[in-house]
């Protein structure tokens, strides 16, 4: 996504956990652009984060939740609870943390949007991933009582991006994750999409154009 938006001329912000692939993506993309470092299961590093970018750009006019782990296949029974945990303080605390350090700023502008990413999985349920479903499920009740807090001067949605070949997906799916677009694929359809929305956008549960 990041490479989709610069080309499509916006200024983008954006962490990781991963140092080297930050710095490749910041290497290809330009010193307009702002990569960091940071775990948004970690307070602390979230809020240094956000600070950056707000010092760097101001208020951000679109931010996107997408950080998120699941866990390996397995009933709940056999899941212990540090992977529980982790799933959980990344999917759903990780995207209350960036909510709780841009949205003042952008509330006192009276504008932008922010999309969390929920899953096919936030709307339904499978076995073997019962954390990753109740993260996800959770996603997308944080995102609509937000909106209610907003009262639409910042539009806040929850976005099944649909099925995408990543690194997440071939832990759960195996070879067969091959059956479906892979992530630039679906970037070239998605970020269109994303950045077209707007405040009336707000509380809505929305989906990814598919391939």
């Amino acid at each position: 996504m990041a490479v989709e938006f610069a080309r499509a001329g916006w200024r983008v912000a954006g962490c990781a956990r991963d140092s080297n692939r930050l710095a490749a993506l910041s290497g290809e993309l330009g010193e307009e652009h702002c990569f960091t470092r940071c775990d948004v299961a970690e307070e602390g590093e979230v809020a240094a984060f956000c600070a950056r970018v707000l010092g760097w750009f101001g208020a951000p006019q679109l931010v996107i939740n997408n950080a998120a782990l699941i866990n390996h296949n397995a009933p709940i029974w056999e899941v212990d609870a540090v992977e529980f945990s982790r799933v959980l303080d990344v999917n759903v605390k990780g995207v209350a943390a960036v909510m709780r350090h841009l949205l003042p700023a952008m509330l006192e502008k009276r504008g932008g949007v922010i999309v969390n990413l929920s899953s096919g999985w936030g709307r339904s349920t499978s076995p073997e991933v019962a954390p990753y479903c109740a993260s996800k499920w959770a996603v997308e009740g944080l995102s609509q009582a937000v909106a209610q807090e907003t009262a639409g001067r910042v539009a806040v949605v929850a976005l099944n991006p649909g099925v995408i070949d990543t690194e997440m997906l071939r832990s759960t799916f195996g070879e067969d994750a091959s059956h479906y677009p892979d992530a630039s694929t679906w970037a070239g359809l998605a970020v269109p999409f994303i950045a077209s929305l707007g405040l009336d956008d707000n509380g809505r549960a929305l989906t990814a154009p598919s391939v």
